[in-house]
């Protein structure tokens, strides 16, 4: 029987393809030849079985006898279905890291209904989105948003967990059903009339996200990437600005509510009356502020000094992003009062301007006139605000 073995090394990872059908008749010349390729290169391997057609139980041992010499839980990727099950019914699927063979899409002609860090969302039909990683070195990425999808779930946040990973060009793809959901964002291109409604549904659903609890030692402490973004944000301000605002920190506790982190309407959709959280990779826990600067970050520091901020990356009017900004709070906590929501405002811009910071930071490939007057700007707004705000906390 026939069997071909290639190999790819890239960024210190080593591919080894596997062609044919192996079993006894050839397993102990594919057992050489895979022994020599790992003793000479001190990658650890991973197995492509995109075009094995089969594989019996001697070679199955082959596979064992690698990973027993490696000491380390292997990754078998892009198993058809029949390899598959061979590798689930002997066990292998708990032995070795095993993914299925993935289908391939296309995005080209597609709306870009939502970006995040790491990848753009795409609606691929009336009832199903994608999210399309940057990087093709996405896997572990995919795996850790899925598992967040799941704590935000099991915590009461509705949200959509994926079904199929799929091969888009040289990335990978996260399939979501969404039933013709649309965005908050979406919803306030398209119904204007609606504004303050759209705001207030917003702030109603971020509310209950923030009320959401999960089991202690599931998520990232949102204070502790807080003071990361601050040691960021120190490039830019004075050592006294930089203790008073590491002291304002300080002082919030750590607590088990959910963050989403980039809680833009954008990551809200809106489907059968029911909105959901998508774009899961920020989550994290702890107090509700560490939510609430998404929204003066979103919509009000990126459009402050660039106005068009607004329309080129939201599609609404400068003027409906100050809307956002405006009433918000006010609904968010169910309150009228000016003095209260100022107050609030204060706080949530304190922590917005340490985020907007380190964002314009990562994403200013050089100091341009707009980089440095958003600098100017927030970096004065933080050292107006350390004079008047005593506490970062909502009850104070």
């Amino acid at each position: 029987m026939e069997y071909d073995i290639r190999t790819s090394s890239e960024n210190g990872s080593l591919r080894i393809f596997l062609s044919g059908r192996i079993d006894t008749s050839n397993a102990a010349a594919v057992e050489k030849e895979l022994l020599d390729i790992i003793a000479a290169d001190s990658a650890v391997p991973v197995f492509d079985m995109d075009t094995l057609e089969y594989i019996s139980s001697a070679g199955l041992r082959v596979l064992m006898k690698i990973r027993k010499g490696s000491g380390e839980k292997l990754r078998i990727e892009n198993t058809s279905q029949e390899v598959y099950e061979i590798l689930e019914t002997t066990g292998f699927t708990e032995i070795f890291d095993v993914s299925r063979k993935m289908r391939e899409i296309s995005v080209e002609g597609c709306k870009v209904i939502g970006q995040g860090f790491y990848g753009t969302v795409y609606r691929l039909d009336e009832e199903t989105i994608v999210k399309v990683y940057q990087s093709g070195d996405c896997m572990p990425i995919i795996q850790k948003e899925k598992e967040l999808a799941r704590t935000a779930l099991i915590a009461g946040v509705p949200t959509a967990i994926s079904y199929d990973i799929v091969r888009v060009g040289d990335s990978y793809g996260s399939v979501f059903e969404l039933l013709d959901s649309k965005t908050l964002n979406d919803l306030l291109i398209e119904q204007p009339e609606r504004t303050d409604e759209i705001i207030k549904q917003y702030a109603s659903f971020l509310r209950m996200v923030n009320e959401r609890t999960v089991p202690e030692g599931r998520l990232k402490s949102a204070k502790q990437i807080y003071m990361s973004f601050l040691d960021v944000a120190a490039k830019y301000i004075d050592a006294d600005l930089y203790e008073r605002l590491k002291a304002l920190l300080d002082e919030i506790p750590e607590q088990h509510t959910v963050i989403h982190g980039d809680a833009q309407m954008k990551n809200i959709m809106a489907g059968n009356g029911e909105p959901m959280l998508i774009d899961m990779e920020t989550l994290c826990e702890g107090y509700p502020i560490f939510d609430l600067q998404s929204v003066y970050v979103t919509y009000f520091a990126f459009g402050e000094d660039e106005p068009a901020n607004s329309m080129d990356f939201l599609g609404i009017p400068a003027s409906t992003s100050e809307r956002v900004w405006e009433l918000f709070v006010g609904s968010y906590f169910g309150t009228d009062d000016p003095e209260r929501i100022a107050k609030l405002r204060d706080k949530i811009t304190v922590v917005g301007c340490i985020r907007f910071i380190s964002l314009i930071d990562s994403i200013a490939e050089e100091q341009d006139d707009l980089f440095r007057l958003r600098i100017s700007h927030t970096t004065k707004r933080l050292a107006e605000l350390a004079e008047r705000v005593d506490s970062l906390l909502f009850d104070k």
